[in-house]
């Protein structure tokens, strides 16, 4: 007997950006972006050994990055804050964001929840003014923490979201 396969739609893993107004951080929907792809960048250790002809090798770390492609929307808090980013050349810890990553084929304990995860990124802007209809801005989000599971939930139809971490008698998934 096989089981029924169900294909995982690339909209069906959505980043959420944080963004600070008055002391009160904002999950938003990354809306408008053309590209938010994911590298690992594993850190690796290739020792050779004397008595081993090859060469062995060893994952020792990740430093996960996200590139961003986005065409620029007003009145988008998102686009706004990173656009303030790169105008403004901030730096530093002034430049590092959470984004949380809710993964939709994977319900929540919570009715109406759903699995994610947060990290902090660095902001780092590459270009801007790209494309010859949309405004576009361009640049990766780099890692500037660990990642934190837990489930994220909303109360507006998933244009903002409110993330819990996952408890420690939480099992893993």
């Amino acid at each position: 007997m096989s089981e029924t396969q169900t294909l995982v739609l690339r909209s069906g893993k959505v980043a959420f950006y944080g963004v600070t107004a008055n002391l009160t951080t904002t999950f938003n929907r990354m809306t408008n972006f053309s590209d938010l792809s994911r590298s690992s960048n594993p850190s690796e250790y290739k020792p050779k050994y004397v008595d081993e002809s090859m060469e062995r090798d060893y994952i020792t770390g990740y430093s996960p990055a996200l590139a961003y492609t986005f065409d620029q929307f007003t009145n988008n808090p998102v686009h706004s804050d990173i656009i303030n980013i790169t105008d403004n050349e901030l730096k530093g810890t002034d430049a590092v964001r959470d984004i949380v990553v809710v993964d939709f084929s994977t319900p929540g304990t919570a009715t109406g929840s759903y699995k994610a995860s947060k990290r902090a990124y660095s902001v780092i802007p590459d270009s801007d003014g790209k494309g010859t209809d949309a405004y576009q801005y361009v640049g990766n989000f780099k890692t500037a923490g660990s990642k934190v599971d837990g489930e994220a939930t909303t109360t507006d139809e998933w244009k903002t979201i409110t993330f819990t971490v996952k408890s420690a008698s939480t099992p893993a998934t």
